[in-house]
């Protein structure tokens, strides 16, 4: 039994009395701190979600497969009987000479026909040679009038010769060579080419300044070898204006002959060649009709001296 006269008041429990507070006035108190413990809550889990989604993007990520490594250019020395379409075909190259030649224009100069023998060209990407100089003309200064109206004879030859020639030139112009190897005699002296003669020597017209034809014109389909007719030294060998590509070489007897249009060159001036050895090969460049080999025999190495070409090349016992 209690005492008596003493009443007891019950103590209240702490937590109950948290429980007041909370429910009266703490309520302002209360949830902050429970709103607090949520966000940090937040707070700890929105890291662990985060990284998970990266890891999650990582592994989706497809890895790049290793980049296969460009093709380095190529470096191509000429060889005597080259030219560009012949070695852009040959080395499949994308873009045929055209592109050949823009990559490698400052090495082989303003005139794509004229390639010689070593010159290094880069193939599949642009060249960084250093520029060519620019080659001296063969012909003399006193003379390019004379030479040009006189080479003209090839593109405006009388209409014989002109008949005549594209009749045999149908048939050969687009195939691969097919001449016989020319004549040579016992002194090593040999036609230019085995082809007949399309144009012969002074073949009159008003079409030339001088009244004639100054040389002799075979028949030789582009690509067709063309041969030193006898030993001696090569005096010039580049562009020739109305001529193209040209050769003329003095020989030992102080007489000089010419090889006019050729398609590309095998050798260089200052050059010592025999007779039969190649010097380039046969076509259409300069002014010319179509593919044929413009050849003279000449007193001197310039247009203007010229002397009958076949009547020289007979008596070196040529038998033309």
């Amino acid at each position: 039994m209690p005492a008596k006269g003493k009443h007891r008041r019950p103590k209240a429990n702490p937590i109950t009395r948290g429980f007041v507070a909370a429910g009266t006035g703490g309520a302002v108190v209360a949830l902050p701190l429970l709103g607090a413990t949520g966000a940090h809550a937040a707070e700890k889990a929105a890291p662990a979600l985060t990284s998970e989604k990266a890891v999650a993007a990582v592994a989706a990520t497809p890895a790049k497969a290793p980049a296969a490594p460009a093709a380095k250019p190529k470096t191509y020395s000429v060889v005597p009987g080259d030219y560009l379409s012949k070695i852009a075909a040959e080395h499949d190259l994308k873009g045929g000479w055209q592109k050949l030649y823009a990559d490698n224009r400052q090495v082989v100069g303003e005139n794509p026909s004229l390639i010689l023998p070593g010159m290094k060209l880069t193939l599949g990407a642009k060249s960084t040679a250093a520029p060519k100089a620019a080659a001296p003309k063969a012909a003399p200064k006193a003379a390019p009038k004379a030479e040009k109206k006189s080479s003209s004879s090839d593109a405006s030859e009388s209409r014989a010769s002109r008949s005549s020639e594209r009749t045999t030139a149908a048939t050969t112009q687009d195939s691969a060579p097919a001449q016989s190897a020319p004549a040579q005699s016992s002194s090593g002296w040999v036609a230019p080419v085995g082809g007949g003669v399309s144009t012969p020597y002074r073949a009159s017209g008003s079409m030339w300044s001088s009244g004639y034809h100054t040389g002799v014109d075979f028949i030789a389909s582009s690509g067709t070898s063309v041969k030193a007719v006898g030993a001696g030294t090569v005096h010039s060998a580049g562009w020739s204006g109305a001529y193209g590509n040209e050769v003329v070489i003095q020989h030992a007897d102080g007489t000089y002959s010419q090889y006019a249009h050729l398609s590309s060159l095998s050798v260089s001036a200052g050059q010592t060649v025999t007779g039969g050895q190649q010097i380039g090969l046969s076509g259409s460049t300069g002014n010319s009709s179509g593919p044929h080999l413009h050849f003279e025999i000449r007193t001197g190495p310039s247009y203007g001296s010229d002397i009958d070409p076949l009547a020289y090349l007979r008596q070196h016992g040529v038998g033309i």
